[in-house]
């Protein structure tokens, strides 16, 4: 019996549930298959899913469509709500030269797909694909095959974007990597120099939080306030401890200093410098390591009551006599300013006698448990207001169409905006890193199982009798063209550190096996440093980029 008459006895969705693991099995196994530090991914499903539909095993049409759909749904909002966070962050980081060079990159390839579909006559559904695959770009392929759904196309040409997506994707991986060596050997670019080129602008950029003991000495200072000691606020200096006459205090603003004491700072290592040049002489005893009831705890902020609100207004010294020296926000030193509001995750080192610190512990909320919690609830409001705000008609002056973000960019927004947020009264759109993984895995599944399955049926004809070799080449113009153009331009006129740029490539194509390769290159920080800076940029304007085209060119 063939694998379609045994999925066809079935009902359509015992039939459509089974053939998708199947395909999903198939793909993840095939997609752990390595060739050096490359392999397909969850990009192997894909290829799975075309095997199978070329062997006859199909999906009902409604179930299919609902799969495919509620797969990229899940896939884009868990993108949303992962680089949420640092997107509008990671728009200044850096300057603009590596989001610059990263955007360029998606407008090059917009640019040079819409001129082969100028061109050559080669249909837009496919042109699309095409696109999708040379830039390794999944969502990509999901928004421009929405969009089509969007303007009235048939089912038929639902399944055109997902042959050229397979057709184009594996050069697409591999003109990454080719990419990166010709830059190299064309330049002549020596390795070693460049790592320790970044490692020494780091080492500078860096500015951790530094804790010094300083003895007041200055008799200028003798009963002035603690509050009004010059250079303290200006500097982002917090004092955490106070020594007087050997007892260790906590710092109270209203507290006067005199000659001989010895003030705990916590603050940037310059910062530092500066106050003990304004105080005194640094101290020959740390203040920290004088047993005392003063003691420190590491607390996280989980209780939906402080989020949001500032420092100041919580006022933890006089209402509990402690004080916060540092806040730890995914993995960054922050200085606790009275303006700074507090977020979901963030750690606080505070300072204060044990009664004090557990009273403050109940406050944060401090339950490591939580950040391993997903929260349901905020997901499934998040995707509703995603799913709305993608069904919203926007009039485009130019475009032959309302544009609308679709099921692809409503939830990539209303996840982005929402993380950015953080929360909305009790809703916290926080979702543990394990749990994002899992949704974003298993929503990619769901949609490209279902690609490949409809596109299974004509991939193989595609490349014997039809034009699936010619799209080949012209995936592997869209890959190379604007990958030699950006990976030049930033080495030759901004001087981009070549290791850097190795990380932009990757991230520009948000292609995880590039930056495996790239990484491999040398053991720096500086290839995913430059992915993470330009991938929430690039994975929005990817999504975007199909849509567009979809509006200037459907006619």
């Amino acid at each position: 019996m063939d694998p379609a008459s045994l999925f066809a006895e079935l009902d359509p969705i015992t039939g459509g549930v089974l053939a998708l693991c199947l395909v999903a099995v198939t793909g993840l196994l095939i997609g752990r298959l390595r060739l050096g530090t490359v392999s397909l991914g969850i990009g192997g499903v894909l290829f799975a899913g075309i095997f199978w539909g070329h062997l006859g095993v199909q999906v009902e049409p409604e179930v299919g469509h609902f799969l495919r759909e509620f797969g990229l749904i899940l896939f884009v909002y868990t993108i949303g709500i992962q680089v949420g966070p640092g997107f509008f962050s990671a728009l200044r980081r850096s300057g603009l030269a590596l989001n610059g060079m990263a955007a360029a990159l998606v407008v090059l390839s917009t640019v040079v797909a819409a001129g082969i579909y100028l061109l050559f006559d080669v249909p837009l559904p496919a042109v699309l694909g095409l696109m999708s695959g040379a830039t390794t770009n999944t969502p990509s392929l999901g928004a421009g095959t929405q969009m089509l759904a969007t303007v009235g196309a048939d089912t038929h040409t639902l399944a055109v974007p997902g042959l050229g997506y397979a057709v184009a994707y594996p050069f697409g991986i591999v003109g990454i990597l080719l990419t990166m060596l010709l830059v190299r050997w064309v330049l002549r670019i020596q390795v070693d120099r460049e790592q320790e080129a970044f490692e020494t602008e780091q080492s500078t950029r860096r500015q951790t939080l530094e804790r010094l003991s300083v003895e007041v000495t200055n008799p200028n200072l003798d009963g002035v306030p603690l509050g009004e000691l010059p250079g303290l606020e200006a500097l982002g200096i917090v004092v955490s401890r106070v020594m007087h006459d050997g007892t260790v205090q906590v710092g109270r603003p209203e507290m006067p200093i005199r000659l001989g004491d010895t003030l705990n700072l916590v603050g940037r290592a310059d910062h530092l410098r500066d106050m003990v040049r304004i105080l005194g002489r640094k101290a020959d005893t740390d203040v920290a390591a004088v047993p005392s009831e003063v003691q420190w705890r590491r607390l996280v902020v989980t209780n939906s009551a402080v989020l949001g609100r500032t420092i100041g207004d919580l006022d933890l010294l006089h209402h509990h006599d402690t004080v916060i020296s540092r806040i730890t926000r995914t993995g960054v030193e922050l200085t606790p300013t009275a303006r700074l509001h507090l977020q979901f995750g963030d750690i606080c080192t505070v300072i204060g006698q044990p009664a004090s610190l557990d009273a403050v512990a109940a406050l944060l909320g401090n339950r490591d448990k939580a950040l391993q919690e997903a929260q349901i609830l905020p997901i499934f409001l998040g995707i509703a207001l995603g799913v709305l705000l993608g069904s919203i008609p926007l009039a485009v002056p130019g475009m032959p169409a309302p544009l609308k973000l679709g099921l692809a960019g409503g939830p990539l927004l209303a996840a982005i905006l929402l993380a950015r947020l953080g929360h909305l009264g009790p809703f916290v759109w926080f979702m543990p890193p394990t749990a994002n993984h899992v949704l974003r895995e298993i929503g990619i599944v769901l949609f490209l199982g279902i690609v490949g399955l409809k596109a299974g049926d004509s991939f193989i004809a595609i490349l014997t009798e039809g034009d699936g070799l010619y799209w080949m080449l012209e995936g592997a113009v869209i890959t190379l063209v604007p990958l030699l153009l950006v990976g030049f331009t930033a080495r030759l006129v901004l001087k981009m550190n070549y290791l850097s740029l190795c990380g932009l490539l990757a991230g520009g194509m948000t292609d995880p096996p590039a930056l495996a390769f790239a990484s491999a290159i040398r053991p720096s920080e500086a290839a995913a440093l430059a992915y993470a800076t330009v991938y929430p940029l690039v994975m929005v304007l990817r999504i975007l980029a199909p849509q567009i085209l979809v509006l200037i060119f459907w006619i």
